[in-house]
C-alpha cells in the first residue's frame, strides 16, 4: 500500500449554515485518524461559518462572480453554487479526497464537483437519495455513494454509525492507496455488449500484451465512462465496436448514453476506428414497460428484466445520418467498419433479429452522409460482426491508423 502524501487533506464539503454539525462529525471522525482536514462552506446565503473555506471564496470561482451564485433564489443559487464548487475543487493542490453529506440539494451541490475530478481521488456522499436512481449524481465517475438511511440531520445512533463509516472510508481510501506499477502501455478503450462479446475479446486477444485494453459496458454510463477518459487524455485510441447506446437515444430506449455520444472523440482527437455493434436493437426492462407505440414490434426477451426490440429500416436511416455527422466532427484519424453479415450475435441468418433490409439502410445511410477524406475512410466488410475476420479488421485498421501504437506484444 502507498501512504498518503503530508500534503494531502481530506476536503470536508457542504452546506455549514444547515449541515455544520453533521460536517463536522465527518471532520472529527478523519481527523482522529491522522489525516488533514479541509472544511469547505456550499452555503449559499453567503454568510461566514466555522469553516475553513467561506462560501463566498467559492463563489468566486463562478465564472459570473458571487453575484451569480446569491441571487437570493434558493434554485438558481444552488445550480450556480455547484457550478462555483465544480470550478473550485480541482484548484486545490493538496486535495486528497472529498467527502459531503446531505439531501438532494446537497448531493446536487457536491457531486458535479466530484464527477469533474480524475478517475482515482477518492470521493464520497452521503445522501438521503443514494438508494435510488444515482446515475444523475454519479454519472461516468467514481463517486462512492452511502446511503444515509435516516436524515442527514443531527446526530443519532444510526447517523453516527453512517457518517462514521463513511468519513473511515474516505480517510482510508486517502491514506492506504493501492500501488500499481508505473503503466507504459498505451490504453485503449473499447466498447462491448452480450450480443458482441465474441468480437471485442477477439480484438482485445489481437492487440496482445502491448496495451492496456479497457473495456467498457456499452449501457449508457459505459459509453460516457470511456469519453470521459478520452476528454482528460487518458486513452491513445479507441475501438468502438459497440454503438448501441445511439439507438436507446434516438429510439428512447433505457441505455442511452445520450446526444452528446461520440463529442468526446471529436474533442480530444483520439485515433478512432469503430463498427455498428448492436445498433440492431433498442433496450428496455421488463415486457410490462414497453412503451405503448412499440407494442407491435419485433421482440426478443433477453431475460425477465430486459426486452430487445428490433430497429426498423427507417430507424436505421436516423442512426446512419446521426453517427455519420458524429464521425464528420472528429479531426483524428477514423475508420468505420460496416458489416453486412449482421451487427450482433441475434442479427444472423436465423436469428430473431435477422433483417438484411435494416442493416442495408443503416449503412446506406452512413455511406450517404460520410464525408471520405484521406484520413476518414469506410470499410467495408461481408462477415458478421462476431466473426473473427471482422475483429482482425478493426484490429488491422486500428493499426493502420496508429502505427506510432502498433507496438509487438510483450
Amino acid at each position: 500500500m502507498t501512504p498518503a502524501r503530508s500534503s494531502e487533506a481530506a476536503y470536508i464539503a457542504g452546506t455549514f449554515d444547515t449541515k455544520a454539525r453533521e460536517l463536522m462529525y465527518l471532520r472529527d471522525c478523519i481527523a482522529r485518524l491522522g489525516l488533514r482536514t479541509v472544511t469547505v462552506d456550499l452555503s449559499t446565503r453567503g454568510e461566514r461559518s466555522a469553516a475553513d473555506i467561506q462560501p463566498r471564496e467559492v463563489a468566486r470561482h463562478h465564472p459570473g462572480g458571487e453575484s451569480a451564485v446569491f441571487t437570493g433564489d434558493r434554485g438558481s443559487a444552488v445550480s450556480a453554487m455547484a457550478l462555483a464548487f465544480e470550478r473550485f475543487l480541482p484548484t486545490c493542490g493538496d486535495l486528497g479526497g472529498v467527502i459531503s453529506a446531505g439531501g438532494s440539494g446537497a448531493t446536487a451541490l457536491a457531486t458535479p464537483a466530484m464527477r469533474a475530478l480524475v478517475v482515482g481521488v477518492p470521493k464520497m456522499m452521503v445522501s438521503t437519495v443514494a438508494s435510488g436512481d444515482t446515475r444523475p449524481y454519479v454519472g461516468p465517475s467514481d463517486i462512492c455513494m452511502m446511503y444515509s438511511v435516516t436524515d442527514v440531520q443531527g446526530i443519532n445512533r444510526i447517523s453516527a454509525r453512517v457518517l462514521a463509516n463513511a468519513a473511515h472510508a474516505l480517510a482510508g481510501m486517502v491514506m492506504h492507496r493501492a500501488a500499481f506499477d508505473a503503466e507504459t502501455r498505451p490504453a485503449i478503450g473499447l466498447t462491448m455488449f452480450g450480443v458482441t462479446t465474441a468480437c471485442v475479446q477477439a480484438v482485445t486477444e489481437l492487440l496482445g500484451g502491448g496495451f492496456d485494453c479497457l473495456v467498457f459496458h456499452a449501457t449508457g454510463v459505459g459509453g460516457q465512462s470511456m469519453e470521459k477518459l478520452a476528454d482528460s487524455g487518458l486513452l491513445a485510441g479507441v475501438i468502438d465496436v459497440t454503438t448501441t447506446e445511439i439507438a436507446d437515444e434516438l429510439m428512447g430506449g433505457v441505455l442511452s448514453a445520450g446526444p452528446t455520444r461520440l463529442d468526446a472523440i471529436a474533442r480530444s482527437g483520439v485515433p478512432y476506428v469503430g463498427s455498428c455493434g448492436a445498433l440492431d436493437m433498442v433496450n428496455f426492462g421488463a415486457l410490462a414497460s414497453l412503451p405503448e407505440r412499440y407494442k407491435d414490434r419485433l421482440l426478443h426477451k433477453h431475460n425477465e428484466h430486459v426486452t430487445l426490440m428490433r430497429t426498423t429500416p427507417l430507424e436505421n436511416i436516423t442512426m446512419g445520418e446521426f453517427i455519420a455527422a458524429k464521425l464528420n466532427a472528429m479531426p483524428g484519424p477514423v475508420r468505420f467498419l460496416l458489416p453486412r453479415g449482421g451487427v450482433s450475435a441475434i442479427d444472423a441468418p436465423g436469428q430473431s433479429f435477422w433483417l438484411p433490409e435494416a442493416d442495408a439502410a443503416l449503412f446506406a445511410a452512413i455511406e450517404k452522409n460520410f464525408v471520405a477524406t484521406p484520413t476518414h475512410r469506410l470499410v467495408w466488410r461481408p462477415e458478421n460482426i462476431n466473426d473473427p475476420a471482422l475483429a482482425a479488421a478493426l484490429v488491422a485498421a486500428f493499426r493502420e491508423i496508429c502505427p506510432a501504437l502498433a507496438a509487438p506484444a510483450r
